[in-house]
């Protein structure tokens, strides 16, 4: 036994020094996300007012807001996930409940991980490429479809895990009552994963809502512009982007306010879908 004593407290000294090393890590992520929003709050707050959320995105020297860059950012994330989430769904629905082995889910699976680790600004180019470019002008409707393609990904990985977590035991005792294959998957695959499902589309409508590089290929942006999907549309992330770069006070100022409303707006989505995932696994 006292032979051993040495070797445990090798091992006890070893386990110690990583679980610092792991705590250290841990406080130092914690203290830039810390100083992150700090930042923020502490130079965007101040320019939080009503004016940001009733007036349009002004010219250099004048009071404005922010609405039409708000107003253009909520449309094509929603056009986007109204577009992306059901083609996700389908498709992971088809890999966990139809062809979890073919060949054709094994093409989809390693497409969906290249999409999901591509930048961006190749999704921007691409549909540059494919929308803008044989339409002839800028448009929302192609920011929406570049923003779709972001959220799919997310969406197809979430649905094929949730739906592989469902006891296979259900599908048997509903198949065993003579349910069809496609109501088995609706009224009981479906319902068992739609906490997980649902927090995937929070997760991706988070992803979606501060990305720039694909709307400055597809919406560009219009300073004074409405809600007109088939012309150049201002979006938040856009607004800030070029603000913060620009020379002006005010400008900057609403860039920092914007940057603020974004970063609120994820964290409440991120918690949001934390929550129905513990609720879930609970």
């Amino acid at each position: 036994m006292s032979n051993a004593n040495p070797f445990y407290g090798r091992r006890k000294s070893r386990s110690n020094l990583m679980m610092g090393l792991c705590m250290a890590a841990s406080l130092f992520g914690l203290a830039w996300l810390v100083l992150i929003l700090a930042a923020l709050i502490w130079n965007g707050f101040s320019g939080l007012s009503l004016d940001v959320f009733t007036q349009n995105t002004p010219p250099p020297g004048s009071a404005g807001g922010l609405l039409n860059a708000i107003i253009g950012s909520l449309i094509m994330t929603v056009l986007g996930v109204v577009i992306g989430t059901p083609i996700g769904i389908l498709a992971g629905t088809y890999m966990a409940e139809y062809g979890a082995h073919g060949k054709l889910s094994l093409v989809v699976r390693f497409i969906n991980d290249i999409l999901l680790s591509a930048p961006s600004i190749v999704i921007g180019l691409f549909v540059y490429e494919v929308m803008v470019v044989r339409m002839g002008h800028f448009s929302g409707f192609a920011g929406a479809v570049a923003l779709s393609i972001i959220v799919i990904p997310v969406v197809v990985r979430t649905t094929e895990d949730m739906l592989n977590l469902v006891p296979n035991q259900l599908r048997e005792a509903a198949s065993a009552l003579g349910m069809p294959r496609h109501l088995v998957i609706r009224r009981i695959a479906y319902r068992a994963a739609r906490a997980g499902m649902v927090t995937g589309v929070l997760l991706a409508i988070a992803r979606v809502s501060g990305e720039t590089a694909p709307l400055l290929f597809t919406a560009l942006n219009n300073q004074f512009g409405g809600a007109n999907l088939n012309g150049p549309m201002a979006s938040l992330p856009v607004v800030i982007f070029q603000f913060a770069l620009s020379p002006y006070k005010d400008w900057q100022q609403l860039a920092w306010t914007g940057a603020l409303i974004i970063t609120l707006s994820v964290l409440t989505l991120s918690i949001l879908a934390r929550v129905i995932a513990s609720r879930s696994r609970q």
